[in-house]
Order: C-alpha cells, then structure tokens, then sequence
C-alpha cells in the first residue's frame, strides 16, 4: 500500500469497541504472580514448529521468554511450586503471528473513515459516503477507502459526477481499495486546483474525460497532488488512531506487524510508547523511503527498542495490478498500449538502495508487474555485486508477477518474498484478464517461489485487505474464497500446506526481520510470544479458519489480549 496515501487521507479518530486492548488485563487476586515467579499455559494442543519437539501441551514462560515446553507433568516438575496454571483448555496455541507487510496508521485511519470494502454499486458507495459518521470528517473532508471498481457491475473507474450532488459542497477524497488511486468530487478538484491544464506527474496518471477535464480519478503518483491541500491530523488524532490499529491487530491474534513505510511521525510516536512500556505488540518499521522523511532516516540510521525495531526501508517501483498500474514488461491483456508505472525510475530507485544499504538497511521494494520485479532483482543483485554485500536479506514486497527466470533469481539469492495470500483470492476473479493464460502462471507463485529457495514471509497488507491472520491462512491453504470457489482452488498447485502457511506468518516473518533466533517457535530460551486459537490450524478443516476464534494473545510474556468468556 501507499504509505503517501495514509498521509494525504490523514488520521481520523476512533471510537474504540469493547472486548479488546492492547493494555494488560488486570490480573485477579487470585491470579496474582509471584515476581520472578513462571506461569505454565495448558492447553489441548502447542504446535511449537521446533523439529525437536513439534507437539507439547504445556509451556512456562518467565520474563517474557519460554522457560520449558512439555507435558504438563514435565513442565510443573521443571518450574515447581510457585507456578501459575493457566489451563487454556481445548484450544491450540501456535507461535506468535505476525502480519509481514502491513499499515497500522493506515489500518486505524479505515476504521475510522467510510468503509467502502464489499460495496457492489456505485448506488451502495453513495448510501453509504450518505450515512458517514462524524468520525469520517477531517476538517470538512469527508474520508472513505475501499472501493474496487472490479466489484461493480459496470468495470470502469468513476467520475467525480458518480458521487452524485448530496455531498457537492464538501470535499471527498476516497481511497482505492490497494492504495494506488485517489477518487475526488468535485470540491476537493477544486481545492487542489487541479484542472485540465495539469500535466500528468512522473510515474502517475490524472484519469480525464473525453473533453481533457479530470475525471475525479488520481493514480499513483498523480495522488501526491493532494499533499498538503487536506488537513493535517491533530496530535490526538493520531494517537487515536494508532491506539485503535494496535487493537485491532492484538485483537485478531498478531503479535508482531512489520509496518511497510512508516512516516517519521508515526514513528517518533510508537518509540515513544516503547520506551514508557506502553507498546504492546512488535513492530518492525521499514523507513518511508519515498518521501522526504528519508532524509531523515538514512542521516539517524537504524534502531533497536524493546518492542520496536528499525531496520529496513520501504521503497516502491510501481503501482497496483487492479488500477493496471502494476509494471508490465509487455501490454496489459484487457488493455492494449498500456503497460503499467515505474513511480520511481530505475536511476532514482538504484541510488535510494546504495544509500540505504551503505546505511545498514534492509531494502524492502514494493514490486507487483513482472517488469518491476525484473527492475528490482537487476538493481538489487548489480549493489550486491559491487559492494560484495550478499547478506542484507533484502525483500520483495508483494512479488506478485513474476517471470519464470525471475522467480529463479530470488530465489537463488537469498531474497524473500513477502506475499500476501489475500491477495490471490480478491484478484483471482479478473487477475488472467489482465496478464492472460500464460503470464498469469507466474503470479501469486508460492511452491515455485519456494521452489526456488525463496523464504516467504506472509502478510495481509491491511488495510488493502483485513488483518485477519486467520484469513491469510485459510487463503494460504486453499487459494479459495470464503464460500469455497472456485472448487479445488485457484490454481491448485500454489496452495501451502497447514503447516508452510503456519510458517509463513511465524517462521519466514522472524527471518525477514532477522529475529529467527528470537521469535517464529516455542523452545526454551525464544521470545515467550504466542496466540491461542480455537482450531488447529495446521490439521484441522481449512473451513474451520474461518470462524475460528482467537483466544488469548501473548507478546513477550504478557497477555495484550483475552476474549470474553463466552
């Protein structure tokens, strides 16, 4: 996702639901522990992904790390008297998830703003912009996100004249669904002053009508003429905002989020709360490197917190597959001529990785068309060579249309492939129509990414899509949607096992964060870092993931989440 797209929409407050905080509970007096003292967690099933020890039923953890794992006998014996017993019952608890490419300011400025997501008319996008709740308004911006003009029944993009005159006095920006396009009304044209006579920017399109006057629709780049015309968020806003994301996440079972191009404002924030104690989950940041924050970040370098860790950089080369900005080395099959946006030419892209490498970064690149897959594998392997640095596991962000050869090369190299399982099954319904039969085959490629060496380290890109660790498993398992189609799934042969999908959001994400000794198994000496679930998500039915629920969520020993008791 844009993370330009998150600062042009700015922050919106939320109003937080019960059930959920990513503060600890406080304990009963009968729960309270001993200080120094371990508290053993019982349950039906502990899938620890340690090859030494795969199934357990017991573990103690103290000061936040894992003391023992075993059958409850073997573990009390290990920790003695003094322990807590938390009997978690028939549930089965897995290694800490973590969401490997998403966007917390981001994911809290959606739930605040219209929710487009779902919409199948331009009808139900206007009812719903009609109901916006007041916590939608930034100013006298109204702010929504989701729409995806491949859910309509008519495909097009919209026009500024599709939102219809109710809402004509007052500016709506409105996000795409992937992040890659803005959609305005009027009003908010007229506040940018944006008019026909506004060239296209580099790397970025101003969709027209047929008489040259702007449509309502920005892509890519073409976005970031809205920067500095909205709003900026107040301090309380976004505070809010990212109070309600870390929530949200803890809620939904994530112990861990690597947050894909942080602006330096929310990351001033979040070291802030690590250093009061008051930040519940891990976050690894990749620095913005597409804006002027990267100054910034490469003059500072990287960080090391108790819970917040930077290291990488997150950079883009092209736009998104559903907006047909996606870089394509050759045209787009459903539209002749076009073959997608680099939003950052191939000289500007290899001068921000030498920077950023010679720095100490990690070079994470969005890269979705096969084109800027090939860019980024070019530029990356060329750096490698000429300063002999072959170690940076740097990553592909997305890695989602690849050619044979290509997939070969990443793999081959030591890079990972960050991809998000979701993404394959909201795109499987036009995806062959973009990139036809034979392109297709190297999109969404996981055996052959994996086939090729490549660590996957899985994601949800939220809040393109939910932060649903349990849907990404599910697509992960079955490349269907939710009811099941299509039938055998969407080319079958990609599917993960359960337990390579349980990897990819355990195992894989602690190695693209350079954490595999720390984090990504229960065994004694690892962070104490865990996620009670109500399925087994490795053997039990994939179906079931999609009304399990999450039970208890565990970040360096310390519970940031329990449900209610039903």
């Amino acid at each position: 996702m844009r993370r330009r797209l998150g600062q042009a929409l700015g922050a919106l407050l939320l109003v937080v639901g019960a059930g959920c905080s990513h503060r600890v509970p406080e304990a009963t007096a009968a729960e309270q522990v001993v200080s120094g003292a371990p508290t053993v967690y019982v349950a039906k099933r502990i899938r620890t992904l340690d090859a030494a020890r795969p199934l357990a039923q017991a573990l103690a953890v103290r000061d936040g790390q894992v003391l023992a794992v075993g059958s409850r006998e073997e573990v009390l014996a290990a920790v003695g008297p003094t322990a807590r017993v938390v009997d978690l019952g028939d549930a089965t608890v897995v290694p800490g998830l973590t969401d490997s490419h998403g966007h917390l300011a981001g994911l809290g400025q959606a739930l605040a703003g219209v929710r487009l997501e779902g919409t199948a008319s331009l009808d139900e996008v206007r009812k719903r912009l009609e109901e916006a709740p007041p916590t939608a308004y930034q100013g006298d911006w109204l702010m929504g996100q989701g729409w995806d003009q491949n859910d309509w029944a008519e495909k097009r993009f919209p026009t500024l004249q599709d939102m219809g005159v109710r809402l004509q006095d007052k500016p709506v920006v409105l996000g795409r669904v992937d992040g890659h396009a803005l959609w305005l009304n009027g009003e908010a044209l007229r506040r940018a002053k944006i008019t026909r006579d506004t060239p296209n920017p580099p790397g970025g399109i101003i969709v027209r009508l047929p008489d040259g006057t702007p449509s309502g629709v920005l892509i890519d780049n073409a976005m970031d003429l809205m920067n500095g015309v909205i709003p900026a968020p107040t301090d309380a806003q976004h505070a809010a905002r990212l109070t309600a994301a870390l929530e949200h996440c803890a809620r939904v079972g994530l112990t861990g989020v690597h947050d894909a191009g942080m602006d330096l404002r929310t990351f001033r924030l979040l070291k802030q709360w690590d250093k009061e104690g008051h930040l519940a989950l891990r976050i690894y940041a990749m620095a913005d490197g597409q804006t002027a924050d990267r100054e910034q970040y490469l003059k500072d370098g990287p960080f090391q917190g108790k819970l917040l860790t930077l290291r990488a950089v997150k950079l883009l080369t092209d736009g998104a597959l559903g907006s047909r900005g996606a870089a394509l080395h050759t045209a787009y099959s459903d539209e002749p001529g076009q073959q997608g946006l680099l939003v950052l030419s191939p000289e500007e892209y290899s001068k921000r990785v030498h920077a950023f490498i010679a720095r100490g970064f990690q070079v994470a690149t969005h890269a979705i068309g096969d084109r800027a897959n090939t860019l980024v594998l070019d530029t990356l392997l060329r750096e490698m060579e000429a300063t002999g640095k072959k170690d940076g596991r740097h990553r592909v962000e997305h890695a989602q249309v690849m050619r044979p050869e290509d997939i070969t090369r990443l793999g081959a190299n030591g890079f990972v492939a960050s991809v998000q399982p979701t993404h394959a099954t909201s795109d499987m319904p036009w995806a062959q129509d973009r990139l036809g039969p034979e392109r297709v085959q190297g999109a969404y490629a996981w055996q052959k990414l994996k086939a090729a060496g490549a660590v996957l380290a899985m994601g949800s890109d939220f809040p393109v899509e939910r932060p649903d660790v349990l849907a990404g498993l599910y697509a992960a398992r079955t490349r269907q949607d939710a009811s099941g189609q299509p039938p055998g799934g969407w080319q079958p042969d990609q599917r993960l096992s359960g337990e390579e999908a349980l990897e990819g959001f355990t195992v894989g994400a602690a190695y693209a964060s350079f954490a595999e000794d720390k984090r990504g198994r229960l065994k004694p000496g690892q962070d104490a870092d865990f996620v009670a679930l109500s399925v087994d998500p490795v053997d039990g039915p994939a179906t079931d993931l999609l009304t399990a629920q999450v039970r208890l969520t565990v970040v360096a020993g310390r519970e940031v989440f329990r449900a209610a008791a039903p």
